[in-house]
C-alpha cells in the first residue's frame, strides 16, 4: 500500500505520509512505555526474561525507525518481498511491517 503523497482527498485503502507517521509515532511511544515499565520492574522480574523482552522491544523500535526511512524514500507500504502493496488492514495493525502476510510467512518459515 504505497502512500498517497497528497494530503487532500486520499484514495480509499491508502495512507497519507502524515497518517503513516502518526501510526509509527504511536507505535514508538507504546514501545518506549513498555521499555520504561520493564526497566522500572527491576528486581521483581526475572533477569533473563527482562533481557529477552528488552531485546524484542528494541528490535521493534529499530523496525519502526526503518519504517520512517521507508516513508522518506517513498517505499513505505510496499512489500519488500513481492513489491506489491501491503494491505491497509495489515499496516493498521503493524505500521512498521516490511512484508505482506504471504511474504512474511516465507521469511519466518
Amino acid at each position: 500500500m504505497p502512500l498517497d503523497a497528497s494530503p487532500a482527498d486520499p484514495r480509499p485503502g491508502r495512507l497519507t505520509a502524515h497518517e503513516a507517521r502518526q501510526r509509527l509515532e504511536h507505535a514508538r511511544s507504546s514501545r518506549m512505555a513498555q521499555l520504561q515499565a520493564l526497566h522500572e520492574s527491576g528486581q521483581s522480574t526475572d533477569a533473563n526474561l527482562r533481557s529477552v523482552q528488552t531485546e524484542a522491544i528494541q528490535r521493534v523500535l529499530k523496525e519502526i525507525d526503518e519504517a520512517f526511512t521507508r516513508i522518506a524514500d517513498g517505499s513505505y507500504g510496499t512489500c519488500l518481498g513481492c513489491r506489491k502493496p501491503v494491505p491497509a488492514e495489515r499496516l493498521e495493525i503493524l505500521p512498521y511491517t516490511r512484508y505482506c502476510v504471504a511474504c512474511q510467512g516465507r521469511t519466518t518459515a
